[in-house]
């Protein structure tokens, strides 16, 4: 993916860009050349001759930002709001009673259920991500880890896998 949050820029950031855009968009109508207008910009070449080609053909409405890429999410605001206030009361509301915690596909099981749209795993963990959602660690151990199985396995096995 292009972007470290894999899901591109944000909008104050797209709103920067295109405003970057139309300042050449100024300079080209001042008769500035593609390459002045990237050292000026501190831009690469190669977009100010893109946008230069564009501003020929359509004026400074053609660097207008044409917002996020990709199709919108099939999540609604409102949807949100709803699952927020599920996952608040916890798995067992909804029939998970022998463990207490929340995984994706569970998630992604409880939109589908309500909202007849099924999400990807991945797609649940971004709409999660986006709502302030965090993935958490267990608070205590198993009852059943076996401390002295534990304590051999790192003193026994886990010296022959490191070495490889």
């Amino acid at each position: 993916m292009r972007y470290s949050d894999g899901g591109g820029l944000t909008a104050k950031q797209r709103a920067q860009r295109e405003q970057v855009r139309f300042e050449a968009a100024e300079l080209f109508a001042q008769g500035v050349a593609p390459p002045e207008v990237a050292r000026r910009l501190r831009v690469s070449r190669k977009s100010a001759y893109a946008w230069h080609a564009d501003w020929r053909s359509g004026g400074p409405e053609a660097l207008r930002s044409k917002g996020p890429p990709g199709r919108s999410s099939r999540m609604r605001p409102g949807w949100r709001a709803w699952l927020d206030a599920e996952l608040a009361r916890g798995p067992a509301a909804h029939g998970w009673v022998e463990d207490q915690r929340w995984t994706v596909q569970r998630v992604a099981v409880v939109i589908a259920r309500r909202f007849h749209v099924r999400f990807s795993v991945p797609q649940t963990w971004r709409i999660l991500r986006q709502m302030g959602w965090t993935p958490q660690m267990p608070r205590r151990r198993a009852a059943e880890r076996d401390e002295d199985a534990v304590a051999t396995w790192v003193k026994e096995t886990w010296p022959r896998v490191e070495r490889r």
